[in-house]
């Protein structure tokens, strides 16, 4: 029976990698996830028959009622979760996986060892497991609370204080110190693992109160990150190479993604993480030329109707708004008055890596249509209107002129070399950097004020008039 649990454990780590290269492309990505279910599913159906669940029939119980009750949540969230709150439940999901890790790891810990018990080095691995995956845990709630707009979560500085990288750094030092005193002495102490778990817990949590929205993306790609590793090593704690081989692809995709999205933001992890960027961003001053200049919808209408090529550029505003179905029913009648449009996708728009591509998937945009920032950035300047939904940092030019710029360095779309650029957007609020955009105020650039889907709405109508 061992042997046949491990044969398929190494056919479901084939299946996940299949997955994963599948969600590799827009075209596949759906698939890809289909996949990966499936080799979950399969995994989690021969665990049954693991040999560490055959001591009493009340595990299966307990195994049925568990999957049960988690089936059912998750699958009414899935349901009624809007497409906008995608990135917080990712969020919460992920925490989840790193909370498990550290339950698991709280069990064999709080197990009574004296008549031997595992060897050191696997409690060291359960340790090290239920630190990271705490961490994961407490974070990737923050994280949530932070994207949900939760009214404690919305003052970021409130949370920042003098010397709180060395109080953090302590915290987490002296985690790491009764970890290590729970593997070497092989306590199973109650109070000691409960001190641990607490500090383990408050580190993560303080580890993301101070960071700000701007940079959720990269801190819920580094949790994701942390979470795997904390499941691969709770997997060498089990035995379980299903674990071992799910937590190795996590960890390593969770961190690949971490530094795709700081590079994006031309900034270290570290940045994001100990910077408190976001604080130093808000107190910046930019010198900034020019006046905001309006454009009514109707106006907007004209322009791209009669234009040969348009570059939409959607941003958190457009998900904010929900509307992308709008968007492209919009596009649709530009495409029949033969203009050339295209969608123009940068790594960190939106509040999470594809946040835009998911929405855009979901209307209904043709995926030959939508294009990364390093394959439209050289046609902006051969477009006759830049569309700019919601975004604001990402179309920033300071980001290559004003070196005091906080976002100085951070590759953008090049929105402004466009003829004529529209920008829908809600106000005259700045963007998550907290800095006015120079592009609103450029001499090509007409503001139209107001919702999304409203404007959209007026725009759609606008080109229908014109026959």
């Amino acid at each position: 029976m061992g042997y046949l649990i491990e044969t398929v454990y190494f056919l479901t780590a084939v299946v996940f990698i299949v997955g994963l290269k599948r969600m590799s492309h827009p075209t596949t990505a759906r698939s890809g996830i289909v996949w990966a279910g499936y080799g979950m599913v399969l995994a989690t159906l021969f665990s049954f028959a693991h040999p560490q669940i055959q001591a009493g029939p009340g595990n299966y119980v307990l195994m049925v009622i568990a999957i049960a009750i988690g089936g059912v949540i998750a699958w009414w969230g899935a349901k009624k979760v809007e497409m906008t709150a995608m990135p917080q439940m990712i969020a919460i999901y992920n925490g989840m996986g790193g909370g498990a890790a550290a339950a698991i790891a709280a069990v064999e810990l709080l197990k009574d060892h004296g008549g031997g018990g595992p060897e050191t080095h696997v409690l060291i691995m359960a340790v090290a497991g239920a630190l990271i995956g705490a961490v994961a845990f407490s974070g990737s709630v923050i994280a949530f609370g932070k994207l949900q707009e939760l009214k404690f979560f919305k003052d970021d500085a409130k949370f920042r204080f003098t010397g709180q990288q060395k109080f953090n750094a302590a915290v987490f030092g002296t985690a790491v110190v009764l970890g290590l005193v729970i593997a070497l002495t092989h306590s199973s102490n109650g109070a000691l693992i409960s001190v641990f778990f607490l500090l383990a817990l408050a580190f993560g949590a303080m580890m993301a109160l101070p960071i700000g929205g701007a940079d959720m993306p990269v801190v819920i790609s580094l949790f994701n990150a942390f979470t795997g590793l904390a499941v691969a090593l709770e997997g060498f704690v089990l035995g379980n190479s299903a674990m071992i081989i799910a937590g190795i692809i996590v960890g390593s995709s969770g961190t690949l993604l971490t530094l795709m999205m700081a590079k994006a933001m031309n900034r270290s992890v570290s940045n994001v993480l100990f910077s408190n960027w976001a604080a130093l961003a808000s107190g910046e001053a930019q010198a900034v030329t020019g006046s905001l200049k309006a454009m009514e919808p109707p106006d907007a209408a004209i322009q791209m109707a009669y234009a040969s090529k348009v570059i939409i550029v959607p941003g958190y505003g457009m998900a904010v708004a929900q509307a992308q179905h709008k968007i492209w029913e919009m596009c649709k009648l530009l495409i029949e008055r033969d203009v050339v449009v295209k969608f123009a996708i940068h790594p960190v728009a939106g509040r999470m890596p594809g946040h835009m591509n998911v929405l855009l998937a979901e209307a209904g945009v043709p995926y030959d249509l939508i294009f990364d920032m390093d394959e439209i950035n050289e046609e902006f300047s051969t477009a006759d209107v830049a569309l700019v939904i919601g975004a604001n940092d990402v179309v920033n030019p300071a980001a290559r002129t004003d070196k005091s710029s906080p976002i100085y360095g951070m590759p953008i779309l090049n929105v402004d070399y466009a003829k004529n650029v529209q920008v829908i957007k809600r106000g005259k609020g700045v963007g998550f950097a907290g800095i006015e955009n120079a592009l609103f105020f450029a001499d090509n650039t007409r503001m139209v004020y107001g919702d999304a889907q409203k404007v959209t709405a007026g725009l759609i109508q606008g080109i229908k008039d014109l026959g």
